[in-house]
């Protein structure tokens, strides 16, 4: 694989999906995309690494799909960053477009429910979870319908790429204290993709509307990560990688 149809990389916003991209040797740019398909379409060559996982049990054990258990213990201190992803059927409870709250509230204890009935040891559904299972799904259905997507659309974690690209150290400070960014955190992750080749006025600028700034750094190290994929040095966790029900793979790439 060779990063000639460029490289992206990608993370959930609230406006959809952000993507820090570039071709070849130009220079990177980011851009949001409402929809999956809409990124895909506007990248169709692309190596793609993502901040979601890909890939899902049928029954969830203790401590996740396999990759989250073996990645935890890189992190120290950021390391409740990454959580557990439970059943497909929990995924799957209730796909509604919600309206209300209420309606929110209550697809969330039925997706809660069946993740119970569907793990070993009986394990819910976090509300932080359960706020991205849209986006899981999305990904999940296109290559459920496309396998072939599978050979450039790759999972990835945006700490344990932090702590790759920082020589297997993870990151000494948060990205956020109780929901607010942290200055100090974002600093800290800017200076590491500086040595990684960024320009500090393109990690500086704000973030397209619809995505946060936090999306936005997440995005970059996510790029960087596409070309450790593309290039043939990224490794993942496990290795070789777990295959669920539908064939697709199910490893956190760095």
């Amino acid at each position: 694989m060779k990063p000639d149809g460029g490289l992206a990389g990608v993370d959930g916003c609230k406006a959809g999906w952000i993507a820090v991209h570039r071709e070849a040797d130009a220079a990177p740019s980011v851009s949001v995309f409402p929809s999956f398909q809409a990124l895909l379409d506007a990248l169709p060559d692309a190596t793609i690494a993502v901040d979601m996982p890909i890939g899902l049990p049928d029954f969830a054990s203790r401590g996740g799909r396999g990759p989250e258990a073996l990645v935890r213990p890189l992190l120290g201190a950021r390391q409740s960053s990454v959580f557990a992803i439970p059943s497909r059927a929990a995924l799957y409870a209730d796909t509604s477009d919600f309206t209300t709250i209420e309606a929110w509230y209550a697809a969330h204890r039925l997706a809660s429910a069946t993740a119970l009935a569907t793990s070993d040891p009986p394990r819910g559904v976090s509300i932080q979870a359960f706020g991205i299972f849209s986006k899981i799904r999305e990904i999940d259905q296109l290559l459920i319908a496309r396998p072939e997507l599978c050979r450039r659309i790759f999972e990835s974690h945006p700490e344990v790429a932090f702590c790759r690209l920082n020589g297997g150290t993870a990151m000494a400070l948060p990205k956020k204290i109780k929901g607010a960014v942290n200055p100090a955190g974002m600093e800290e992750r800017k200076v590491l993709l500086c040595r990684h080749g960024y320009g500090k006025a393109f990690l500086d600028q704000a973030p397209p509307r619809g995505a946060a700034s936090d999306d936005f750094l997440d995005a970059a190290a996510m790029m960087l990560i596409a070309g450790r994929i593309a290039s043939g040095e990224a490794k993942p966790s496990p290795d070789p990688p777990l295959i669920d029900r539908f064939g697709i793979p199910v490893a956190i790439w760095a």
